[in-house]
């Protein structure tokens, strides 16, 4: 016997989660100089972190020697505020993944089931694999979630249901009616996630924020980010909205000093920019519209996208993502999503975009 034999038997079959390739690691591959590289794969902000954030983290930069705050109490006071709700709703975590681990931690076993959807962003079930649960996949419907299928699928062994709303990696938005029915209609001993990490680039969002306010739904919670809208993501600070009884039993599997005091600061700070979220937004709606405009008069399969991502079809998705590199351009294909005929491009700046769509035109031709 090895070490090796007594790993986890989940281990044998878990698929590894492919990030987008770093703009060093693919100018290194390509002998070319860094800005001459541009990535649109991760779906970051193109404009950059909040300046307010940045000049918010360059204070406190100096006293990095200084653990910071386990409890992070200006941040949790700053955004219950923002939210009208109470710090106790409230649980932080090392970017939205981490809050995905808590909740697997404290609800899943050997024995019990998550349900997702078909094309679902790929760390919902690749944790709950780890923890030894059973994944229920639903099938999709235009690439995007089918909420009255999904509240079907539930079984006596279903512990969480996952909704990233709108979805990555398919920017699809469910109906808000849908959404609504899911809510009303979960069983209490199921949770429901709704994953909002796109919500601020949304026009009209179901707004689920008064059902915790008023305790109404303890099975519900909501995730968020500062990764997107705020340009935040190489900080990695996300956060769990939810009961405060709930919120308490993910607190017992957080790590103690799970968000660094310079990633806080940049928080508290980004959420006064409101001028960096509108220019973002602006720049997003801008980029949306631009690459969809591209696909029509190209005849490209594209789907509508509500966040900051488009997904295109366009035949071998590798080779166009490989062709595409080799000229300093990094997408996202997107084989391991179950979709090798597809392509997913984030929005960038007006620049990033033209550039983009040039490059793929290249790789198609």
């Amino acid at each position: 016997m090895s070490l090796s034999d007594k790993l986890n038997p989940a281990l044998s079959t878990l698929p590894v989660y492919q990030p987008g390739r770093p703009i060093e690691e693919v100018a290194r591959e390509l002998g070319l100089e860094r800005d001459e590289v541009i990535k649109v794969a991760s779906n970051e902000n193109p404009l950059g972190p909040s300046p307010l954030a940045v000049e918010a983290m360059k204070t406190v930069i100096g006293q990095s020697h200084l653990y910071p705050d386990g409890n992070a109490f200006y941040l949790k006071n700053k955004l219950a505020a923002k939210l009208d709700i109470e710090p106790r709703n409230l649980i932080l975590g090392n970017g939205s993944n981490e809050i995905i681990e808590f909740v697997s931690h404290v609800l899943l076993g050997s024995g019990d089931e998550i349900v997702v959807s078909q094309y679902c962003f790929a760390i919902y079930p690749l944790v709950a694999m780890i923890m030894g649960a059973k994944v229920n996949t639903v099938p999709a419907v235009e690439h995007g979630h089918d909420l009255p299928a999904m509240l079907e699928a539930i079984t006596p062994a279903t512990r969480i249901v996952w909704v990233a709303n709108p979805n990555n990696p398919t920017g699809t938005l469910a109906k808000p009616g849908d959404v609504r029915a899911l809510v009303e209609q979960v069983p209490d001993d199921v949770l429901l996630v709704m994953d909002e990490a796109y919500y601020e680039f949304l026009d009209e969002p179901v707004d689920l924020l008064p059902l915790v306010r008023s305790n109404e739904k303890p099975n519900l919670l909501l995730m968020r980010t500062f990764s997107k809208i705020y340009g935040l993501a190489g900080l990695r600070i996300g956060y769990g909205i939810g009961h405060p009884d709930f919120v308490s039993a993910l607190e017992k599997v957080r790590q103690p000093f799970n968000t660094n005091s310079v990633a806080q600061a940049g928080a508290i700070a980004a959420l006064d920019d409101d001028a960096h979220l509108a220019s973002t937004r602006s720049t997003n709606a801008e980029g949306l519209n631009f690459f969809e405009a591209i696909c029509v008069e190209q005849g490209i399969e594209f789907v509508p996208s509500y966040a900051n991502f488009v997904m295109v079809r366009v035949g071998d998705g590798q080779a166009v993502f490989e062709a595409m590199q080799r000229q300093g351009v990094i997408t996202r294909p997107m084989g391991g999503y179950g979709l090798p005929e597809w392509i997913r491009l984030s929005i960038g700046t007006a620049k990033e975009n033209q550039r983009a769509t040039e490059s793929l035109k290249a790789a198609l031709a």
